[in-house]
Parts: structure tokens; C-alpha cells; sequence
């Protein structure tokens, strides 16, 4: 052929090829942003997308550019002279030529991308760091291999920097071609049909009737009975073989479940495509979700297949209730726990999020016509019941508070300085005596479990040392943490409760890969972290970092999304609430009427609804709301915000003028506008009692029922008037007034018995 010829024909053959590019391209693009054809189904709607033309662009400077790294590599096998050292420094010019191009179509194609998802597959998703890592060093390797041509490369090295900068552009169009797969999921066309091949249309019939129906190519039609295996594999086979292997090298589903329980599957498939919406939902019947969970945890991973946790007996122990004699005694002491249970990280070698803390406060009453406080010339000491003098033996909290202080802390003494026995400090703008934090743990020495241990006190004159009143109060502290449910590992402590290391090892496993931290490795390193240092949480006084939710929302919001319990009981899988479970601390009066953890607080999905919307500014805030069920309130427009300890429902909000609750009540959404509306801050009507010292603390509102003793929550009213009901209800004024009463001082419908 004569060169003419042969240049017209490499022209065609670039043209074609090209060409071929401007088909194909509307077909990928298409893919990822299918544009107004969702909604016309027009032909050229889909092929002159959003991204078609960015893409063009980006491609035509790709191909341009790959045509000096290929010009170059037939360059430098020529023989040495001037026309290939002319030669090379031409295809050289042929990667910074189509430079600009690629620049600027780059970033008009990164930006004609949704936004939901760019954050999904550029952020969350994992496996795009490697390919957004190998695209960032091969363009840096590609230009500096560039530049060395441009200056001088010698002779004897030049085939080894072709060799590296054609390896480096294979590497750099690889890389782009996995971010631009990865920029789809969960699609194969972007709101149209997931990645599973499901029409994002068919979902919900698909949920209603079943996968495995209306499957065409499956040989098993139910997920129950002697098939429940068969049809986990099929399952399997339609939903996630697609992205996952079986044993094998990528994305292997063994390796990435490995660490969860069957609940735990269950759970990551419920939440699938909520939270990691990269990931496509998990489309079908609840019997279907739970026969793929049990292919995955018990076939594949050899987990049992049993979630009814079991039943705890707890030991009896009997309390003495201290004497009162209303003609002599002229003093009544109350006491209380200022939250009604404190929870242990118990898990201190890993990570932390609550210390050994346990407050009790009291006030000293010296009884009369009228009665009054007692602040001046007295002393409250304390001292707990014997067999938990010694937390220390128990819980690593001590060994590792220098980390998490910046300070080593005495063993069995709180990070307040106040030990296991002590004196009650005066807070004179409360107005009250407060113990704080105590650092007490739920285990005997003996090796018992009791949440509830006792704390004896005395109120003793300052002058003449005379001991003035005596009472007891529990201090409800549990380590009963229901992370082992989902995230593997059992129980720490004499198989019964605690956060055992594995558990703990997990849970850090999966914030590392979440949240691209290494956490786990600091906790090998024997640097374990506390959370609130990066999300803020009023419990323990921390700020944490701009960005992130506190740490009550990044709890409650991440996990409302794999949760798949309804009502109290989703409350109970995690808090240490369950009826069955080790502790059952809601055992105030209103566990009398069948009044649950949702009637205040709303269901897990309202109650981390409200959280998120208390953090507009978190990052992840918006994510994790959008897929929560707030229909029942009407939405998350409806939902009022709220911030965690801080506003919480009013006992008013049903008590209306105190009286009993009307029909229907319901106290979620209705929250105090700061502490000062909180149950355990709030005073009577006078403006002299605090409620919670008459009705002891929140879930343990007398009368109360504890598993470990029945009159162990309840001893204060059966000390001063023998009977479990709220100090001077049903007319026992004269615990404190020495003169009968006429009228109810405090409040409202004092005397009305309780549920009348």
C-alpha cells in the first residue's frame, strides 16, 4: 500500500473506532445515569443521558492518550538513532496533549453523577479506595514518566520506563473502569433494576407474594419446612452471587459474615441497602430473609440457628428494711440512683463509652409542722453491701483509665474520687446531697451477678457524731450490653453478662471498614479509644467532633436500620430490658400496666428519628433517617428533634394535672426543653421536693418489682410507711409533717390511689 493509502486507512480505522466508542458509550453512560427515559422510555432520552457527554469527552482523551503510551512502546524497540529518539519525544507529547480534555471532561463527569451516588460508592463503599488509590499514583507515575522522556531518559533505561509508564496507564484505565462499575451499584441501571437483576418495580409485590413464587428458573418454591436450606442456596444464588463468591477470592460471604450470628445475618440482610446503600435490598418474605440468614450462618458458617436467649435465675437475696418509729424519730432521710440504671462498657481493653459511675443522691429531711431541709451541720456517709467492695477485681476500668483520662485513678475509686464507701458531697445550687460516681459494678466477689447492690446510709450530726436517720438504696449498674446478639462472642462474665472481647473485636471490625478507622488495631496496640471522642455525648460531659453524630444518634440511628424487631422488644435486644434477661431494669409501676420503652420513647425507628433530626449537621444524618418507618407519626416531618439526656418525655404528657392517663396516651414526641425539665431535676409544686425522691428513680417508680428481691427497689417507703407506693401516698403525709394534712401540698391528686 502506498503510504497515502495506508495513512487513509489508519484514519478510518481510528474514525471507526471511535465511532464505536460513541455507540458503546451511550450504553454504559445510560446505565449509570438513565436520565428522563425512567420516567419517558424514549430511546434517545436514554442514550443522550447526563453523563453521555462528559464521558465522551473523558474517553476520546483516554484513547488519545493511550495512543502515546502504545506509540511510544513501538517507538523504543526501533533501532537507536535520531528518528527514534525524535519518534519517542513526539508519542510522549501525546499524553499531556489530550490533558485539558481529560481534566476538565473528568470533572463535568464526576458531577453529572447523583450525588447519593457519589457519597454511596466514593465514600462508603470500601472496595472504591483501592481503584480511587491506584487511579491517584498512576496519574502522578504517568506524568513523572512523562516528564523524565521529555528531558532525557538514557538509551539503556528506556524500555524498562516504557515498561512502567504502559503498565501505569493500563493501571490508570483499570482503575477507572472499577470506580465507573462501582459508581453504579446497587444498579445495573441506575433506579431502574438492581444489581440482582430485580426491577426496582417488582420489590414490593416480590415482598408481599415472594421470591421464590414468582423465580422463573428455580426448582424450590417455599422457604420453610425440609426446603428451608434448599431455598437459602437458591436465595443465595438469585441475590447475592452476583457480588459474592463462596470461599473464593473476592467478596468471599463466609469471610464477611463469618463474625455475625444467625440474628446478626438476619439484621444485615433486613438493613441492606439502608444504611450501605450500595448494596442492593434484600427483596422477599421475612421467611425467606430468615432461610437465606440461616444458608449463610448455619450451612456456610456452622452457627447455630437459635435465637431464644436463655432464661436467667436470679438469687434471692433478702434485704433488711431499717427501722422508723413515727413518734420518735425526727428525721427521714431519701436517697436515689439519678438515672435509673447505669451501664458498663465492661469491655475496657478494646473501647469505652461509659466509665464505673454510678451517682445516688439525697436530701435529709428533719420532720416537723412544717417540715424543712436539712443542709448545715450534717454529714451523709455511704458504704455499699458487703461483696462489692471490690469492683476493681472484676472490671478492667483501672488498668487502662490513664488512656482514656490522661490520669491513673485508684482502684474501686470513681473518676469523681468518691470509693465504695465514703461522704456525700452538699451541691448547694441543687439543693441536695450527691454522691458521684461511684464506681459500682454488678459482680460479687463470690461470684454472684446482682445489678442491684446496696448502699447503706447515715445521716450523722457533725457535732455530737449521733447518727440521725439510716436508709438503703440500690444503685442499678448492669453490664448486660446485647451486642453478643448479633456480633458473635457470648458472654464476658462467668457466662452471664458482660461484653466479651470477641464481641468487642467485632464491633470494632466493622466500624474500621465502615468508617475507615483502626480502631482495632489501637486496641492490639493497648491504645483502646473512648467513642465520645469523636462523638459528642452529654453523659459524659465530651463535644466530640464537628461532623459526626452524637454518639446517642450514630447508636440508635445506625442500628434502627438493621433493626427488625418491632416494639419494646427491639428496645430489649440491646438495653438490658428484656423480661427474660439478667437485669429486666424496667421494673418501675408502670411495667404494672403494660406500659413499654416505646410508649415514651416512641419506637427504635421514631426514637433514632428524633436523634438524627437533633444533628442537622452530622454527615450521616440525612442518610440514615431516610429509610426509617415514621409513618405511625405522620413522618420525620412530624418528628419534634431532640437532644439525648438532655430533653426527654414529661411525665405530664400523659399525667395531665397528674391525674391517671387518658385513653390513648402517648408520650413520644413531647420533649422538656432543656435539663431543667428532666423527671430526676424536677420539683414538686411547692418548689421543695424533688420527684424522684418521693417516686425513686426513672423505670423503678415505686412500687417497683426486682427480680433479685422484691422489696429490694422499694425500701425507703416500706422503711417509712410499710407499704411500696410513693412516699405520703394515699394520705401518708405524716412520714414528714408532724401536723395531719388537709390538703395535698406537693401536687395534685397525691392521695388517689394507684391505677384509680
Amino acid at each position: 500500500m502506498s503510504i497515502r493509502d495506508r495513512l487513509n486507512v489508519i484514519f478510518l480505522y481510528a474514525l471507526f473506532a471511535w465511532l464505536s466508542l460513541v455507540v458503546i458509550n451511550g450504553i454504559v453512560a445510560f446505565m449509570l445515569t438513565p436520565g428522563a427515559w425512567l420516567k419517558t422510555f424514549d430511546f434517545w432520552d436514554g442514550f443522550f443521558n447526563p453523563t453521555y457527554f462528559p464521558s465522551l469527552f473523558f474517553r476520546t482523551g483516554i484513547s488519545l492518550m493511550l495512543a502515546g503510551f502504545f506509540g511510544m512502546l513501538t517507538a523504543v524497540f526501533l533501532p537507536q538513532g535520531a528518528f527514534r529518539k525524535r519518534l519517542m519525544r513526539y508519542c510522549v507529547k501525546w499524553i499531556y496533549y489530550p490533558a485539558p480534555l481529560i481534566a476538565l471532561s473528568a470533572i463535568w463527569y464526576y458531577r453529572a453523577i447523583p450525588g447519593d451516588a457519589r457519597f454511596a460508592n466514593f465514600v462508603l463503599n470500601n472496595q472504591s479506595h483501592l481503584p480511587i488509590v491506584v487511579f491517584m499514583a498512576t496519574s502522578i507515575l504517568i506524568c513523572a514518566t512523562g516528564a523524565l522522556f521529555l528531558i532525557r531518559v538514557p538509551a539503556r533505561l528506556q524500555k524498562y520506563a516504557v515498561a512502567v509508564i504502559i503498565l501505569a496507564g493500563l493501571g490508570w484505565m483499570g482503575s477507572f473502569e472499577y470506580l465507573r462499575e462501582y459508581a453504579r451499584k446497587p444498579f445495573v441501571i441506575k433506579d431502574f433494576m438492581y444489581s440482582t437483576s430485580i426491577a426496582a418495580a417488582d420489590v414490593e409485590k416480590i415482598n408481599r407474594e415472594g421470591l421464590l413464587k414468582l423465580a422463573r428458573w428455580t426448582p424450590v418454591r417455599q422457604a420453610q419446612g425440609a426446603d428451608r436450606m434448599k431455598a437459602g442456596r437458591e436465595l443465595f444464588n438469585i441475590q447475592c452471587l452476583a457480588c459474592h463468591t463462596i470461599r473464593g477470592v473476592k467478596n468471599d460471604i463466609v469471610e464477611k459474615t463469618k463474625h455475625l450470628t444467625y440474628r446478626g445475618v438476619i439484621s444485615h440482610l433486613y438493613g441492606q441497602g439502608k444504611a450501605l446503600t450500595y448494596m442492593p435490598p434484600f427483596v422477599g418474605t421475612v421467611e425467606e430473609r430468615e432461610a437465606l440468614a440461616a444458608f449463610i450462618a448455619g450451612e456456610l458458617n456452622g452457627k447455630s440457628l437459635e435465637t431464644a436467649p436463655a432464661r436467667f435465675t436470679p438469687k434471692q437475696t433478702p434485704v433488711e428494711i431499717p427501722p422508723f418509729d413515727p413518734k420518735k424519730d425526727n428525721y427521714v432521710l431519701l436517697a436515689w440512683n439519678d438515672i435509673g440504671l447505669h451501664c458498663l462498657s465492661d469491655a475496657y481493653d478494646r473501647f469505652m463509652f461509659l466509665p464505673p459511675a454510678n451517682t445516688l443522691q439525697a436530701l435529709l429531711i428533719r420532720r416537723g409542722d412544717p417540715p424543712e431541709m436539712v443542709a448545715d451541720g450534717v454529714e451523709i456517709r455511704y458504704k455499699v453491701e458487703k461483696g462489692f467492695e471490690n469492683p476493681s477485681r472484676h472490671v478492667r476500668f483501672w488498668e487502662f483509665a490513664p488512656g482514656y483520662y490522661g490520669r491513673g485513678i485508684d482502684p474501686n475509686v470513681g473518676i469523681a474520687g468518691k470509693g465504695m464507701s465514703g461522704v456525700f458531697d452538699f451541691d448547694k445550687k441543687d439543693s441536695v446531697f450527691v454522691a458521684e460516681a461511684i464506681p459500682a459494678a454488678p459482680y460479687r466477689d463470690n461470684g454472684e451477678y446482682n445489678p442491684y447492690p446496696l448502699f447503706h446510709l447515715e445521716a450523722i450530726d457533725k457535732k455530737t457524731g449521733k447518727i440521725l436517720q439510716k436508709t438503703s438504696v440500690v444503685a442499678p449498674v448492669s453490664t448486660e450490653i446485647g451486642c453478643r446478639n448479633c456480633h458473635e462472642g457470648g458472654w464476658r462474665w462467668n457466662n452471664v453478662s458482660g461484653l466479651a472481647g470477641e464481641t468487642a473485636d467485632n464491633i470494632l471490625r466493622v466500624h474500621d471498614r465502615i468508617n475507615h478507622t483502626q480502631l482495632l488495631k489501637s486496641a492490639n496496640a493497648g491504645k483502646p479509644v473512648m467513642c465520645q471522642q469523636c462523638h459528642a455525648d452529654p453523659a459524659v460531659a465530651s463535644k466530640g467532633k464537628p461532623g459526626y453524630n452524637n454518639f446517642s444518634a450514630a447508636i440508635h440511628g445506625w442500628h434502627a436500620n438493621y433493626m427488625h424487631e418491632e416494639g419494646s422488644k427491639a428496645c430489649a435486644l440491646c438495653h438490658p430490658s428484656a423480661p427474660f434477661g439478667n437485669t429486666v431494669c424496667d421494673r418501675g409501676v408502670h411495667v404494672t400496666f403494660g406500659i413499654g420503652c416505646t410508649d415514651c420513647h416512641g419506637s427504635m425507628d421514631e426514637h433514632a428519628a428524633a436523634l438524627l433530626k437533633g444533628q442537622p449537621g452530622a454527615r450521616t444524618s440525612a442518610g440514615l433517617l431516610k429509610n426509617l418507618k415514621t409513618a405511625a407519626v405522620g413522618g420525620a416531618d412530624k418528628i419534634v428533634p431532640r437532644s439525648p439526656w438532655v430533653q426527654e418525655p414529661d411525665c405530664l404528657n400523659c399525667h395531665v394535672d397528674y391525674k391517671k392517663p387518658a385513653a390513648g396516651f402517648a408520650s413520644f414526641n413531647k420533649w422538656g426543653k432543656d435539663a431543667n425539665g428532666l423527671y430526676r431535676n424536677r420539683t414538686d409544686e411547692a418548689g421543695a421536693v424533688r420527684c424522684i425522691a418521693c417516686h425513686n428513680s426513672m423505670h423503678a417508680n415505686y412500687p417497683a418489682q426486682n427480680i433479685f428481691g422484691a422489696s429490694r427497689d422499694n425500701i425507703q417507703p416500706l422503711q417509712y410507711q410499710k407499704i411500696p407506693r410513693p412516699i405520703a401516698a394515699g394520705g401518708n403525709c405524716q412520714v414528714c409533717h408532724t401536723a395531719r394534712m388537709e390538703d395535698p401540698l406537693h401536687h395534685p391528686e397525691m392521695i388517689r390511689k394507684v391505677g384509680k
